[in-house]
């Protein structure tokens, strides 16, 4: 995997999460309220349509925010803790190919491998020499580096947010095909996620099922997505909700150079050349 490839993963993970929430909120159609709280708070007397609204609008003007990402397609997660401002701590994983810790504050980025990325990424003695090396050490740099800029791209809450938003409910995207059946959004029983009270809303079409789960007390925020089709899942959570993202930033003796890993990719691919010509 080149470094360029490795870097798209964050963003497409990001993505993702988004297209699943903007499935779920834009479905047209909507069951009827309940007649009774059954612990549903103030969101008994409200349609599954409405209150997937409301959970769409709360993520949409959400400040910060914790986004954890997880598909049995890919094994790519997210575990990421951003803000508006582009602002960010957390971790990319790819698997057994590696993962990943980031910080990210303003255009400035820093990057700490494990040494499953190490070993991925080089070949050979290489990989463990440099999991060796750079164990314990961030590589820094800023947004102009093309690495660096496509792993921090999953930093940016207001496109995630933007993506979550979709098109205008009145449109289909061009080309888009019809469902066999208008999607209906359904009530489910209160449960809990990581310890909140939240409300399932179901939508079900064409063998595919998302769940959204949005809190029940305070802001209806979404705490928690799964999508189920083709015998594929993907599970998407959400939460810390306003928390500020950490500006604590690594120390400078625990840092190197991004160049390092450039340096590092260059010889690696030149390797590779001289072995195959």
């Amino acid at each position: 995997m080149t470094s360029r490839r490795r870097a798209a993963t964050a963003p497409a993970a990001l993505t993702c999460g988004a297209a699943l929430l903007v499935g779920i909120a834009c479905t047209g159609g909507a069951a009827a309220a309940g007649d009774s709280d059954g612990g549903e708070g103030d969101l008994a007397h409200k349609s599954a349509q409405q209150i997937s609204d409301d959970a769409l609008h709360q993520l949409v003007a959400a400040q910060s925010l914790r986004l954890r990402t997880s598909t049995s397609a890919d094994p790519t997660t997210l575990d990421l803790t951003l803000d508006r401002a582009g602002n960010c701590t957390g971790a990319v994983a790819k698997g057994s190919l590696g993962r990943v810790e980031l910080v990210k504050r303003g255009n400035e980025v820093w990057m700490k491998p494990n040494a499953a990325f190490w070993k991925s990424q080089l070949p050979g003695d290489k990989g463990d020499r440099a999991a060796a090396k750079y164990k314990d050490t961030y590589l820094h740099g800023t947004t102009r580096n093309t690495f660096l800029r496509g792993l921090s791209a999953a930093c940016d809450l207001r496109a995630f947010q933007k993506s979550a938003a979709g098109p205008d409910k009145e449109q289909s995207p061009p080309g888009a095909p019809s469902p066999s059946v208008t999607p209906t959004l359904t009530k489910g029983q209160p449960t809990t996620q990581d310890g909140t009270r939240v409300l399932p809303v179901t939508k079900k079409v064409d063998g595919a099922v998302q769940t959204l789960y949005v809190a029940i007390d305070g802001k209806h925020y979404p705490r928690k997505l799964t999508a189920e089709a083709d015998h594929q899942s993907a599970t998407i959570l959400l939460s810390d909700y306003g928390t500020p993202v950490s500006d604590t930033t690594p120390p400078p003796d625990r840092t190197a150079d991004i160049s390092a890993l450039d340096d590092l990719m260059r010889g690696s691919q030149g390797q590779q050349d001289t072995q195959t010509a």
